[in-house]
Order: C-alpha cells, then structure tokens, then sequence
C-alpha cells in the first residue's frame, strides 16, 4: 500500500471507517463527503475500465465508452494483471449479485 506521508495506521483507520458503513445509502453519504466529484468519477470511471477489460473489450472501446486515456486503461490492466486481486474480487462478487 503506498501512503505517501500517511501511515499504516492512518490508512486502516481509513478503511475500518469504509467497512463500518452498513448500507449502500451510507456509503454513498460517506464518499460524497470524502471525495471531490472529480475523485468519485475517478473511481468509478477506474471500475467500469476494469470490467471492460474483463470482458475483452479494446481499448479504443474502452476510450470511447468510459472516457479514460490510454494511460489509465493501461494501469488499470497493470493491476488487473499483477496487482492484488482487489478488481477481480470486486467485479466477481458483483458479477455474482447480477445472477
């Protein structure tokens, strides 16, 4: 986990607050608090390349349908590739609630 100048225990104590959240309705609250628009667009713009990605889609549809520039789509590959398994997770357990 890279923090920059936060420490470790800052950084949990950030993500203890996230899996204190119970409902969807609190998340949302707590992230519009958080994040700017321009982050929380950041963030889900990062999970729908991800997903496309997935699926095999180009990156040229990938540019065209989520906005993102060939450096973010390439980072988000990077971490779907080699990361720590966090997208996977996440689009498998979405993926499972669709069914």
């Amino acid at each position: 986990m890279h923090g920059g100048n936060l420490s470790e225990d800052k950084i949990k104590q950030l993500f203890n607050a996230i899996l204190s959240l119970q409902t969807k309705e609190e998340c949302m609250d707590f992230f519009d608090d958080l994040c700017t628009t321009k982050e929380l667009n950041s963030f889900v713009q990062r999970l729908v390349v991800a997903r496309l990605l997935r699926e095999g889609a180009t990156y040229m549809d990938i540019q065209i349908e989520t906005d993102a520039n060939s450096t973010t789509i390439a980072r988000v590959k990077q971490q779907l590739d080699n990361g720590n398994g966090g997208f996977s997770l996440v689009l498998d357990r979405l993926a499972a609630r669709q069914k």
